[in-house]
């Protein structure tokens, strides 16, 4: 890989032009046999079972090896990666839950001889990149090889009409590095040429891999109409604001004239919200609040001292959206303080999928629940563009090693982070990649907004 990442290097140099390596240049390397990845085993699926989800341990179960360069396919780009960051969904891979990831790898390995490259013993994870396109295949007009880019999750076949109005519709559509191999936390990545987005070019390569999965997830889920179709003026309630989901919608909902509630669970984390400028701030666990009496009861005293204390922060409004993440544990209380007519947007579960609610609370005030995952190309490209124009920033906090990939997928499992976490690839150090320094420094402060808390 040295050849490759001298030539990255010798392009992306302070005082190198943009052409110092052509794209004959990149098109002419040559490329190796075997690339560092962090994967995880078919033959160790059950490795944590009769574990309890905290017991499970992403160090025990993520190796950083040497794997073959995949087959470059039609309509595909190979791409070196500079920088990659952990989303939770690596870290339901490295657990194996809800279901192992090879499961769809399977699934997926028997759609076309093309896709069954994918059907693998190992799983190259990983789902944000920044990086160099190395190589392209036939059909793909778009990109060439030395450009810079990022690249979002959405993997999808659009041989079927029903993607053809929301690709998220699409149903072939798979999350790339998670649903499908060779994603992004490695050295080289495979990607369908549609992923790819242009770099931005204020942003390190390990700042501008930070936001890819969750700016656009949080993007769909809040501004576009295909989520809650956020407005100014709104109330939006934001669960785990500080982390990597809640810092975008913090960040959406501020920038399009809405209110964010922002719910953390620290004062640190009550802080970072703070410095994104928002006024309205819950830290739960210094209030208090507990959902459930016990493992099969909800506690709506606690839901309505929830309400009350958010109208405190709003002059007395209801909230008018709910951003839901946590499921299980909160779901009960989104429902409950929702205003009439209002919206329950939800994109996961991290503390449960069984999630229960008092329906009354929803069918007699009219209230929307809405299902959103990721987003589509023109949602995520929509919602990259806002971080390049700088109106929208990465949400770093740290950065590890590929070879320290286990410990970073802990410290996300564990909730020990804020905002993202970021992987090093083939960069050897931070701060690299930076193409327009002046524009960076308007932005610094923002930038580093999440950094050493």
């Amino acid at each position: 890989m040295n050849h490759i990442l001298d030539a990255i290097l010798a392009s992306t140099a302070p005082d190198s032009g943009s052409a110092a390596v052509s794209a004959e240049d990149f098109a002419a390397l040559p490329l190796p046999e075997s690339y560092r990845a962090v994967t995880v085993h078919k033959d160790e699926a059950e490795m944590f079972a009769g574990l309890s989800t905290r017991e499970k341990d992403p160090r025990k179960s993520l190796h950083v090896e040497e794997v073959p360069v995949p087959e470059l396919g039609p309509g595909e780009a190979l791409v070196a990666v500079m920088a990659s960051s952990v989303n939770y969904n690596s870290v339901w891979t490295s657990i194996f839950e809800p279901v192992s990831t090879f499961a769809f790898l399977e699934r997926y390995g028997k759609l076309s001889p093309l896709a069954k490259r994918h059907d693998l013993p190992y799983h190259v994870i990983g789902s944000d990149l920044a990086g160099v396109v190395l190589r392209t295949g036939p059909g793909v007009n778009a990109w060439r090889p030395g450009d810079e880019v990022v690249a979002h999750c959405l993997s999808v076949e659009l041989e079927s009409a029903d993607g053809h109005n929301d690709t998220m519709l699409d149903p072939e559509q798979r999350i790339w590095g998670f649903e499908t191999n060779f994603g992004g936390l490695a050295e080289i990545a495979l990607v369908k040429s549609n992923q790819l987005m242009p770099k931005p070019r204020h942003l390190s390569w390990e700042e501008a891999a930070a936001p890819g999965l969750v700016n656009s997830t949080a993007y769909r889920q809040l501004v576009s109409r295909n989520g809650a179709g956020m407005k100014q003026g709104d109330n939006v309630l934001i669960w785990g604001a500080s982390g990597g989901l809640g810092s975008y919608a913090t960040q959406f909902a501020l920038a399009g004239g809405a209110n964010p509630i922002c719910v953390v669970s620290s004062p640190e984390k009550a802080e970072i919200c703070r410095r994104m400028g928002a006024e309205a701030v819950i830290d739960r666990n210094a209030e208090g609040y507990r959902f459930w009496k016990d493992e099969h009861h909800q506690d709506q005293r606690e839901w309505k001292r929830f309400g009350k204390r958010i109208r405190e922060l709003t002059g007395g409004e209801d909230v008018d959206i709910v951003f839901e993440h946590p499921g299980r544990e909160t779901f009960g209380a989104s429902v409950y303080v929702t205003r009439k007519g209002g919206t329950i947007v939800t994109c996961a579960s991290t503390s449960g999928y069984n999630h229960e609610y008092d329906n009354r609370y929803l069918w007699m005030s009219l209230k929307k629940i809405v299902g959103s995952h990721f987003a589509n190309y023109r949602e995520a490209w929509e919602a990259n563009r806002l971080i390049a124009k700088g109106k929208i920033h990465p949400t770093l906090s740290k950065t590890y090693t590929l070879a320290e990939t286990g410990q970073a997928a802990y410290d996300v499992h564990r909730n020990l982070h804020q905002g993202k976490v970021g992987v090093l690839a083939l960069a050897p150090e931070e701060g690299m990649g930076v193409r327009d320094p002046e524009m960076r420094e308007q932005h610094i402060e923002a930038i580093n907004r999440f950094r050493n808390v």
